[in-house]
């Protein structure tokens, strides 16, 4: 290929996920070649982190198979381009089916995030600061933001959200080498919880994730993936 490096790996993977019961939604070429993305969900609750976690070994033992390493850095190539984030779509059923969704329960959620910004971007990846520049659709590592149908922002907002009144939010911040299970669980403590167990996530320091695997050949692409995590609370 000359444009699309790799896409026979990541059409494998989708099938290998869908085969395996990963709640895998979609994939798509990225900006950088051979990046690419997955997204995983929607999923309830801790089903966020297995699904992403297990689609991750998945994705790691198709790459083997082609002579690849996959690479989780959320900026792998220094360079003019977008790195790789883990962009995480959050819901709860008030939020998705009140009419007044939006205003009753997705801004107030959004605030609180920012109230922890600091402890958030602790926890969400390693080398995060090397993407988060506020260039090539991210926020600032440094400061809070959010903003409808914005990707220069923190936490964007969906017009769909704003126009119908409920919906989701994506919170833009969290590394491709982020834990889902950190990410998910200090979206969910901060937002609805009123940071119930910030105690327990303030000491977080992330070291990301490098799930080693493939077979490194000289000649091979690197394929850099970002994936997707969306999660829904009842």
């Amino acid at each position: 290929a000359d444009r699309a490096f790799g896409r026979e790996i990541v059409e494998e993977h989708m099938d290998a996920c869908t085969y395996a019961g990963i709640t895998i939604s979609g994939i798509n070429a990225e900006v950088m070649p051979g990046q690419w993305e997955y997204q995983v969900g929607p999923c309830v609750g801790i089903d966020s982190g297995d699904h992403m976690t297990v689609s991750r070994y998945i994705l790691n033992r198709v790459a083997e198979k082609h002579g690849v390493k996959i690479s989780y850095h959320p900026k792998p190539i220094p360079g003019d381009w977008n790195g790789a984030g883990c962009h995480t779509n959050f819901s709860t059923e008030k939020m998705r089916t009140d009419k007044q969704g939006y205003e009753k329960y997705i801004v107030p959620a959004i605030k609180a995030l920012g109230e922890r910004h600091e402890q958030h971007i602790n926890a969400y990846g390693s080398d995060n600061d090397q993407r988060l520049t506020g260039k090539h659709e991210t926020g600032n590592i440094n400061s809070f933001s959010w903003d409808v149908a914005d990707r220069g922002c923190s936490v964007r907002v969906p017009n769909s959200t704003k126009d119908e009144g409920q919906g989701y939010f994506e919170d833009r911040r969290p590394a491709s080498n982020m834990d889902p299970y950190i990410v998910t669980a200090m979206i969910y403590d901060s937002s609805i919880l009123g940071a119930k167990f910030a105690s327990a996530f303030d000491s977080i320091k992330s070291e990301g994730v490098d799930i080693e695997g493939g077979v490194v050949k000289a000649t091979a692409p690197a394929v850099e993936v970002a994936a997707d995590d969306t999660l829904e609370m009842a």
